[in-house]
């Protein structure tokens, strides 16, 4: 089902999102100031290329115990930078794509797929593309920590 999904989206609207989420990739490796940001734009790239079966998650999540106070100041900084000048278009670029595949039957899921993606595009530094079972784990396993 998540390849169907996956071409669906591909085919409704994902390509030119992808392509969207390179152009600020190659835009962000030529920029000096903008090279941090660049980890982050891909792992975004790969979600808006294949959203089905993966999942954006914090590397907060990922590995609680390698917070780190410096990081977190310096990434929400450069989530800054990445809002001015590329968060807000590739955000609406979501959207509209999103509004397009609902207007079909077909496409809702693949529209609800690029709404969630939109709110990720705000502020993508720190954050790992990885499966949706590997995001399951990390999240009870950060609950059992919590909660005993």
């Amino acid at each position: 089902m998540r390849t169907v999904l996956n071409i669906l989206n591909f085919v409704l609207g994902g390509f030119a999102t992808t392509l969207g989420w390179l152009l600020a990739t190659l835009v962000s490796m030529v920029l000096i100031i903008t090279l941090p940001l660049t980890r982050s734009c891909w792992e975004i790239t790969k979600l808006s290329l294949v959203p089905w079966g993966n999942e954006a998650i914090h590397v907060d999540e990922l590995a609680p115990e390698s917070k780190n106070a410096l990081f977190n100041a310096g990434g929400t900084v450069l989530n800054i930078i990445w809002f001015v000048l590329f968060g807000w278009w590739l955000c609406v670029m979501h959207i509209v794509a999103g509004i397009t595949q609902c207007l079909t039957i077909i496409g809702i899921p693949v529209g609800v797929a690029n709404f969630k993606i939109a709110a990720i595009a705000l502020w993508p530094v720190g954050r790992r593309v990885v499966s949706v079972e590997t995001a399951r784990a990390a999240r009870e396993a950060n609950a059992r920590r919590r909660f005993q």
